[in-house]
Order: C-alpha cells, then structure tokens, then sequence
C-alpha cells in the first residue's frame, strides 16, 4: 500500500509534524524514500526477520516510519505507551524479546537503559531527538539519521535483499504486536496480521466513505490499537494524511489549525472540553451566558434530527443557522471541529448527555464498540442512526452473538492471531471457530440490530435486593458534572450502591477562584465543605436520573466520599489508557469502602503513591462521608429490575 500511495497520491502530504511552532510535510513519495532508508539501515544493523522491534514516544512520522521499516524488513513493531514507567517496559521489552528499541528522546531511552541489564535480548537503542545524548555512552545506541544515512549508502546488495524480505511477506504474516492494558493483571501480547488489519482498515474506511483528502490528527498513544488502525491501517488504504501535534501542550492550537476531517477520541477528551466550555461559559458575561444558554437549548432539540437528515420546520431552521453564527459556529472552530465529516468515539461508554452535548453542535460525533484483539472495530453506528444508548450495528465483515449469560462474543476478519507466548489465555478467549469472547455484558436490539452494551460482564451483578447492577451506567452519569472527573461505584451483592469520587481540579479549582476559597492542594479542596455540598448535589441529580431507569434503578447512590487523591495510572489505579481498575481499587482502599457501608461519617486513611520521578511516599487524610438522597422505587419498577 505504501508503494502505491507513492504512485497514486505522489505528491500529496502523507505526514505533517509540527516542530518549533511550524508545520513540516512529508509526501507520499518522501515518506517512502525515508521509510526505505530506515529499512536498509536496520538490515545493516542486522536486523532479521521475525525480530521484534519496540518504538517508544509521542507521536511522531519518524516512529510511524519506524513501523513500516520494520514490518518491510520482516521485523514485528511492538509500540509502547510513552508515559510508562520503566519498570513497566522492562516487562513488555523482556516479554517480546525486543532486539532493538526506537526510542523518541532522552526520556524514552534514559527508561530504557536504566533497565536493559535485565533484558537479555536487547542490542541497540536508535534514538530520533539527540537533545542531551551528547555524553551518553554510544556503543549501544545509534542516532535515526545516522542509520538512515548508513541506508541510503547501502550496497546493491542490501537493496536486493531488502527486495527479497518484502517477497517473501504474505497476508498471514504478522503485522504488529500490541499489548493490552493490562485491566485484570499483565498485558498480553496481542499478535495481529496484515490480514487483520488490512481488511479491517478497508471495511471501516468504506462503512464512513473514508477519502483520501481527509485529515487525521495523531495524538492518542501510538501503543493503542486505535492509533495503529486510524494513523497506519485507514491511512495506507485510502492514502489520508496524518498529523503529528508538537506536544500535549500544543494540542489544542494544533487541533484548531489542522480541523481534521476525521477524528476519534475517548469520552474522556470530550468530557474534558465539555467541563472547559462550561467553565469559559461561566467566566463570560451575562449576555453571553444567556446567548448560550439559549441557543444550546434549540439545538439539543434540533440539532441531532438536521445531522439525521429528518425533517425540521423552516423556523427552527432559520434559528439554528443563527445559532451556528453566534454559537455553534465560534464554538467548534474553539475547539478545532468546525471540519468533521466524521467523529467517533470509544474506549468506553460515553455519558448520554456529553455525547448528545456534541451532535446536537452538528458534529456527526458516533460510537464504536472495539478491542484490540478485533483490530478495533467490533460495531459501529451508521449515519442517520446514532443514538447514545448503543454502539451501532456490527461492522462489515463481524459477526456478533450473545452467550445466555448475556456476554457478547464475535468474529471477523480482523480477528486476531493469538496472545504471543500465552496459549492458554487465547484459548479461553477464542474458541476453534474463531469466536471471540469480549468480557462485556450486552444484548442486540430485535427491532434495529443495534448492539447495546450494559458494562464489563464481570462488573456487571445483582444487589441484594436481585436488582442489576451497572457500575459504569452511574458512573458515566456522574462524570457527566464538569466537577467530577473520576467515579467508581461499588454495590454488588450489597443492600445499596456506594461511590468514590474524584473531583475536576481544572473546573473546581477554577470555581474555588471565582469564589474566593483559597486552598493549597488537591487534598484540601477535595475536602472543602463547599465542595463536598456540591459534589452532593450532583449524586442526587444523578440518583433522580438512573431511578427513571427501571432495570437500574436499585444503582442510585446512598451514601460517597471525595478522594483525598486522584486515581493515577502510576499507583496502579488506572490502566494506561485511563481504565478504571476496579478490582484494585476496591482491594487498595478496602478501609474506605468498609467505611461507606458502616456508617461512619469520617474515616482517616494513609495511601502509598508514586510521585513523577519514581520516588514513593504517603499521604494521609481524614475523609467525610455523605449521605446523598435516593429516590423511592415502587414495587412494580423493583419486580421489573428483578
């Protein structure tokens, strides 16, 4: 596909990366001189075929580059997350066997030196920023442009034998080795095949009429399936350009001076600037408030039926084309969406409101449902039926079912290989006819075919009572509150439903300011009275909304506390790709959740984290627990629960 593009879309840009506030551009027909250079420089490093080779860093084409060199020299790319500690490379690059490592900078590598005594296969560490690598001991490290150069200056002999490596690839070779995040234990290697994502990147791109003048923006982690499949499977098959932000700091300039055509992004990212919107919202003056206020409320009616092609009356028309100038309009272009053909998001599930928030500005924002070992793409929602309670209709090519204990399992052509030196876990999650189980809870609509996923099958029980239990339907209501960041609900086989929650420092500390409450960390604002009424607030709100569910209705909350800390992915809290990990929270804060449940109104704690630099230390904090008002159930919604 590479060697097409550079024959079809020569000239047109196939990487963008600004560096130093400015934009650069590599075309196809570049990208692939600089991609055979590197190739030709790892066979004079002597890289084999089946090595594996790591790649470590932000966003970048020359680590995307990396990928493509390595998959051409019969090498497997394993990407890592960046933002990993190097205790936590150390088991992926020892897992693997990595021979060599790309490393992005002084960073990447300083992680990766400080563990490579212990990693037995290890060679040479190729790095692309030389900044602060001056006096590093080079007799286990290359520079990338030197081993470029040494490409370029390769005999006719490595050239013909790079020929030959490409030959001999067929469509069952593996293509990448992604691991998982690691939720329940140790990641495991997900083997994928040029198969799996090649067909998987035709089918989705062809689903959502993917062009080759599109705009992608890679900012997600280059260690997740869905960077590998948007920036490096779609891209390849229909030849879109990719966008490299200078760094996270940049993000959102970058974002507004691209204005990608196609964009993806966790609920997180979309919750974070729906909690930025409201805060500006609240800084501005009153007309402006009143001004959006207003329109916003025409367009959560209107909005979504326009972006649905249904039919709306001339003067709902003509006021939502007023709010696109006054509103929509400035507001998407503030955020860098004003271009988006098409917009999705996953990773989990995504408030109804935040996700209504956005399509009702026009934004054809839509759920997928994926993983990793399906090569992303499980479901996805077609235009003109989006809706925020499912995750769309299966994807061309993927067969689903439902196990009679609710679980959902598929099949597809993007299904993977296996769990690399794990064969007991690849047969416990893919049978011999290529069924996948997902883990999740689910069921599929008669009427439309859409799939609506419930929770993780394993999160998901009965309360005492025999009514369901739905952690992360709460949770994600909850989240909905620009001052509540984190949510994590506990309840199962219990009486009543209980919640940690973390709050916004960004929109609560912003609040504080506004309000003259001064505070010096997280710790002390986290337990400001103020703060926890609000917080109140907002769990009765949510407990009014989930009891008009009524097979969830027992999951309102009684009784919560404000963490004294944010869940971090250091301490293990969360996985690397913002996962709550439920089972570890509970099992580390064990004193807390017997707190909620004794009722107790303050219980004192002590909590081991892990600062930046690797150091340890303890905080300690007195929490106050708070009752939150629930709303009755009747009888006949109970029964309908049970």
């Amino acid at each position: 596909m590479l060697a097409r593009n550079a024959a079809r879309f020569g000239a047109q840009a196939a990487y963008r990366e600004k560096e130093f506030g400015i934009w650069q551009s590599w075309t196809w027909a570049e990208a692939q001189e600089e991609i055979e250079a590197l190739a030709l420089g790892l066979l004079d490093l002597g890289a084999q075929p089946g090595d594996f080779i790591a790649v470590i860093g932000r966003n970048r084409p020359y680590l995307y580059w990396s990928m493509v060199a390595a998959q051409m020299v019969g090498a497997v790319p394993v990407p890592l997350y960046q933002d990993a500690v190097a205790e936590e490379m150390a088991y992926v690059l020892d897992h693997c066997g990595a021979r060599f490592v790309v490393a992005a900078d002084q960073e990447q590598v300083d992680k990766v030196i400080e563990v490579a005594d212990r990693l037995p296969s290890f060679e040479r560490i190729i790095y692309v920023d030389s900044r602060g690598l001056r006096k590093y001991d080079h007799g286990r490290l290359s520079a990338f442009d030197a081993v470029q150069k040494a490409g370029r200056e390769a005999g006719e002999t490595q050239r013909e034998e790079l020929e030959n490596r490409r030959a001999r690839l067929d469509y069952d070779d593996i293509c990448v080795m992604l691991y998982t995040s690691g939720t329940t234990g140790k990641p495991k290697g997900v083997v994928l095949s040029n198969r799996n994502i090649i067909e998987t990147a035709k089918n989705s791109a062809e689903f959502d009429h993917l062009r080759a003048d599109d705009e992608v923006l890679a900012y997600l982690p280059m260690a997740w399936v869905g960077d590998f499949i948007f920036s490096i499977g779609q891209a390849y098959w229909t030849g879109f350009c990719v966008n490299c932000p200078e760094s996270a700091d940049t993000l959102v300039t970058d974002l507004r001076e691209i204005a990608p055509t196609y964009y993806f992004a966790p609920p997180r990212v979309f919750e974070t600037n729906l909690t930025q919107i409201m805060i500006r919202m609240e800084d501005a003056g009153a007309l402006k408030r009143r001004m959006f206020h207003h329109f916003m409320e025409h367009a959560r009616r209107v909005g979504p039926r326009l972006l649905d092609g249904h039919s709306v009356g001339l003067w709902d028309r003509l006021k939502y084309r007023m709010g696109e100038v006054l509103v929509y309009g400035p507001l998407k272009n503030a955020l860098g969406f004003s271009r988006i053909r098409v917009g999705y998001t996953a990773g989990e599930a995504i408030g109804p409101e935040i996700f209504d928030f956005y399509r009702a500005l026009g934004i054809n924002l839509k759920q997928l449902y994926g993983q990793t070992e399906a090569s992303v793409f499980i479901t996805q929602q077609p235009d003109g039926e989006v809706r925020s309670d499912t995750v769309g209709v299966p994807s061309p090519g993927v067969e689903l079912k439902i196990a009679e204990s609710g679980e959902v399992f598929y099949r597809s052509p993007g299904t993977f290989v296996e769990y690399y030196k794990n064969a007991e876990s690849t047969r416990d999650t893919k049978d011999p006819e290529g069924w996948v189980a997902t883990g999740d809870a689910g069921f599929v609509e008669e009427d439309s075919g859409h799939l609506r996923i419930i929770d993780r099958a394993k999160d998901v029980g009965h309360m005492a009572s025999g009514a369901l239990f739905a952690p992360k339907y709460v949770e994600n209501k909850l989240k909905f509150y620009p001052a509540i960041l984190e949510a994590v609900v506990f309840g199962a086989g219990r009486e009543t439903c209980c919640a940690f929650i973390n709050i916004d420092l960004t929109a609560v500390g912003n609040w504080a300011e506004r309000n003259n409450i001064a505070y010096s960390s997280y710790q002390e604002l986290a337990g400001h009275p103020l703060v926890l009424e609000t917080i109140q607030s907002h769990v009765e709100e949510t407990n009014e909304s989930v009891a008009q569910d009524e097979m969830l209705s027992g999951c309102q909350v009684h009784r919560f506390l404000v963490l004294h800390k944010e869940l971090d992915a250091d301490d293990g809290e969360l996985t690397r790709t913002r996962k709550v990990r439920r089972k570890i929270i509970a099992e580390k804060y064990t004193d807390l959740v017997t707190a909620l449940y004794d009722g107790s109104d303050e219980v004192y704690t002590e909590t081991e984290v892990t600062y930046e630099d690797g150091r340890t230390g303890r905080i300690r904090a007195t929490l106050a627990i708070r009752d939150a008002k629930t709303v009755p159930v009747s009888a006949p919604v109970r029964e309908a629960a049970e």
